[in-house]
């Protein structure tokens, strides 16, 4: 069976949402997490990067920031940034012009099979509806071989770490992006959909299923953010 949705609304409305956030969707990133979010997009890209592919999706890219960090780590390859937002497309085109941006629903993406050699989605896949179908969309586009990279907020393990990370992000970050944002329901979601999505080794199982081999998962910072890495097998 596939895994429960992150949120009970419809598709539509999550898109809605983020279409009226992408105005102040970086700053407010940026400042929420102090800035910290650009590293993790930057060790993204660098793992990718290190297959050397030629062809390589950023699926959920919003605004553009994995997009331009995989830009610079491989200035040889063919980058193409999807997301459901026409906003955030909007924006992401504007900060990166000379790359290719198109709006797509990740659990039908408009790819022939086999067509790119890595696929990157940053903070954006557990908004998928539906996960294992979402990853097996994933596989159709890869060539074998193709790398997988997902990087996604997570819940921390670590005890006194666990409860002041809790408290931030439930109680004072949908404050703050409320604030920052004037959205303060989209950051109310936030940390509902953190709290829903399946925990790393989970995960980790589900991309295995999906047809993926070399499954790793690194984390950071104390496990706010995971890394999950996987390479593209025969069907």
């Amino acid at each position: 069976m596939a895994a429960p949705s992150p949120e009970t609304r419809r598709p539509a409305e999550v898109r809605g949402m983020f279409d009226q956030i992408a105005p102040t969707y970086d700053r407010a990133n940026h400042l929420l997490s102090l800035s910290i979010d650009r590293n993790w997009r930057w060790r993204t890209a660098r793992a990718v990067s290190r297959r050397q592919p030629q062809r390589v999706l950023d699926l959920c890219c919003g605004t553009g920031d994995l997009s331009l960090a995989l830009a610079r780590a491989l200035p040889q390859a063919t980058i193409v940034g999807a997301d459901f937002s026409h906003a955030m497309l909007q924006r992401a085109q504007a900060k990166a012009p000379r790359e290719a941006f198109a709006q797509a629903d990740a659990l039908r993406l408009p790819f022939a099979d086999a067509s790119f050699d890595a696929l990157t989605a940053a903070f954006g896949f557990r908004n998928l509806s539906d996960y294992a179908l979402g990853l097996r969309e994933f596989r159709r586009v890869l060539a074998v071989g193709g790398r997988l990279a997902i990087l996604e907020a997570a819940e921390p393990t670590l005890p006194l770490f666990a409860h002041a990370y809790r408290f931030y992000f439930h109680r004072v970050l949908p404050k703050l992006g409320g604030w920052i944002s004037g959205h303060r329901e989209a950051y109310d979601y936030l940390p509902r959909s953190v709290q829903r999505f399946p925990p790393p080794a989970e995960l980790s199982s589900m991309i295995a299923a999906a047809g993926f081999a070399e499954v790793t998962c690194r984390r950071f910072f104390g496990g706010v953010a995971t890394l999950h890495l996987a390479s593209a097998t025969l069907y």
